[in-house]
Order: structure tokens, then sequence, then C-alpha cells
């Protein structure tokens, strides 16, 4: 399922695998996230059978706060618009509200307009927008 993000990513954005991706093996990534008590995995599932997953951290801001960041949700294509992203989506955030948080943070790459729309929906705002420039074209 891992991969299939990747390639998704990759499409809209090359920088992606180098600066947001999860590092090699994703396997052991994923294994190290789930036990870390600075984040969050959840899975969602269709009928018992897994069809994306969330992954948040728990970050640490300037000033001292702590924020959630909500680094990946994905969904394969048939469980999309039928509910397992907003399940996935409120689900961590109740586990980091539960934890004390208040402030929360979704990383979405520019033009995946979708996944932005996604967010907006669930009460989010655009605060940073990273912009990159490759002289290599």
């Amino acid at each position: 399922m891992y991969a299939e993000l990747e390639a998704e990513m990759d499409a809209i954005h090359a920088m992606w695998k180098r600066a947001d991706a999860l590092p090699n093996p994703a396997v052991d990534a994923f294994a190290s996230l789930i036990v870390a008590d600075d984040s969050v995995v959840v899975v969602g599932e269709i009928d018992g059978l897994p069809f994306g997953f969330l992954i948040a951290t728990v970050e640490e801001l300037v000033d001292g706060s702590l924020i959630g960041a909500i680094r990946f949700i994905f969904t394969e294509l048939p469980a999309r618009e039928v509910g397992v992203a907003e399940a996935m989506r409120d689900l961590a955030l109740a586990e980091l509200r539960s934890r004390g948080l208040t402030r929360f943070d979704a990383h979405v790459l520019p033009g995946h307009r979708l996944v932005k729309n996604f967010f907006e929906a669930g009460g989010f705002s655009a605060r940073s927008i990273v912009m990159h420039h490759d002289d290599r074209g």
C-alpha cells in the first residue's frame, strides 16, 4: 500500500521522496512509528480488510508548544469517497486530543487538490507553503 502512495506522490512532485517520504525500508519505518510515543498510526478498514493508513506525529513548534501533524494519509481507490479517510482522520485527531493537543497540521503537496479539499472540509486551512527550485530543471 505504501508503494502506491509513493507512486502517487512522486507523480505530483519529484521532491516528495527526498523530503517527505518515509525512510527505506518503509516496513521498518512503520514499525518504529507504531511503537513511538510521539506518533499515531491508523489503518483504515472495510469489512476487516485494510484499505488505507494515516500517520500523524507530535512535533514541537519554535515556541515550545506541541502540534499534531498528519504526515501521511492514503486510501486505495476503491475506498475513496466512502468515509475511510474521514474515519482515520477523526480517529487520529481524537487520539492526539486525548494527549492534550489542540493544534493540528496536515501536510499536503501542492497540486493535490483532492487532499487539500478533504482537509479543508475537515476544518483545516493553509498556513504555509514551501516553495522549491531545482537548477537541474
